[in-house]
């Protein structure tokens, strides 16, 4: 190895490798910085676009607080309802709990249901069980109570169970509830959905029903005839304290979603109402037409 005279001298490749090695980390410092950069930039944009969305959303949780919450939007309603006169809707007791009823007056049993057109579960419960209720109605085993309550109007924001209660209580003055009943169950929109506060929706739908639309029947859907007797009907069932609908009760009993330690099923609401009626005459007294099969 060669020395000059001042001493030991690094060889000209480590002097050119360490040259080398400087540049390098020079170069591998600038793309950090870089790549730190470009992460920073992400990060604030992510910040960014989280402020607008969360802006966004709160928007609308405030909007939909003031439809579906405000206590001032609910007591205005509820005050324009009321002022109006209460027009009781033909075939139901004036004096009594406002209710529809369906099948003989003098049947051995009665079935009352508490329910909300725009529930998901009412209609669950009415898909299913309908059939087997009809039937009961039928053969005078059984007499059906309906009370209507606006439960999701409330919760949700809308009108659609007042408009449609408001057209049920128009089409039993034309004596036909119990197919537009079904039909509107049918034909239930999504909760979030509030298509049955359009009187046309309503109206369309009553096309199903024979003979139902008639200028009668659609000056009273588009007039709110029955609005106050609706109110007046969920009163009753705030009032009553009931956990939410559908509330069923056999003779005062509940039966859903079970009675006792049984589930309710068609054939279980059929042994209890044979169970019930056991000794008893059947109906014969028709108190409202029921749904043709």
């Amino acid at each position: 190895m060669d020395l000059d005279r001042g001493g030991a001298r690094a060889p000209p490749r480590f002097v050119a490798a360490g040259v080398s090695d400087k540049n390098r980390d020079g170069k591998r410092t600038a793309r950090e910085r870089l790549v730190q950069e470009r992460e920073a930039q992400k990060a604030r944009d992510r910040r960014r676009r989280t402020m607008i969305v969360s802006a966004a959303v709160v928007g609308v949780l405030g909007l939909a607080a003031v439809i579906g919450v405000s206590p001032r939007t609910r007591a205005r309603t509820r005050a324009a309802t009321t002022a109006r006169p209460v027009v009781v809707p033909r075939g139901t007791d004036a004096e009594g709990d406002p209710m529809i009823p369906v099948g003989a007056k003098d049947a051995p049993s009665t079935l009352t249901v508490w329910e909300d057109f725009r529930c998901p579960a009412c209609a669950q419960f009415e898909n299913v069980f309908r059939d087997t209720i009809h039937e009961l109605e039928a053969s005078g085993q059984l007499r059906t109570e309906y009370h209507l309550a606006t439960l999701i109007d409330r919760n949700m924001g809308g009108t659609g169970s007042l408009r449609a209660a408001n057209a049920a209580a128009c089409a039993q003055d034309a004596g036909k509830f119990a197919p537009y009943h079904d039909v509107l169950y049918q034909n239930q929109p999504p909760e979030v959905d509030d298509a049955f506060g359009r009187n046309s929706r309503l109206i369309e739908l009553a096309g199903k029903v024979d003979g139902l639309v008639t200028e009668t029947f659609k000056q009273c859907v588009n007039d709110g005839t029955h609005d106050s007797w609706v109110r007046k009907a969920n009163e009753a069932f705030e009032k009553g304290d009931f956990r939410g609908t559908p509330t069923v009760l056999l003779n005062g009993e509940s039966v859903f979603p079970k009675k006792g330690n049984e589930q309710i099923t068609q054939e279980n609401l059929k042994k209890w109402v044979a169970e019930a009626n056991r000794g008893k005459k059947a109906g014969t007294a028709t108190a409202s037409p029921t749904a043709t099969p």
